[in-house]
């Protein structure tokens, strides 16, 4: 999975997701050359389910259905 800028450039490639506790761990590299861990917290996603709206979390649950614009 692959996470772009504004302008199409790639960010972060995320290679592997998995659980350690109660967080969950994304590893991956950024800018396709550095090796990064990022976690999420239980406290981080009550913060990122508090900026989601109905229409968003619609949006989420068809995200993976929907076709590219590239």
């Amino acid at each position: 999975m692959k996470i772009r800028a504004a302008d199409k450039s790639e960010l972060m490639q995320v290679s592997k997701i998995e659980r350690k506790g109660n967080d969950l761990v994304l590893k991956g590299k950024v800018y396709g050359t550095m090796p990064m861990t990022a976690t999420l917290t239980p406290d981080e996603a009550k913060n990122f389910l508090r900026l989601l709206t109905p229409k968003l979390a619609l949006f989420l649950l068809t995200l993976p259905f929907r076709k590219s614009k590239d």
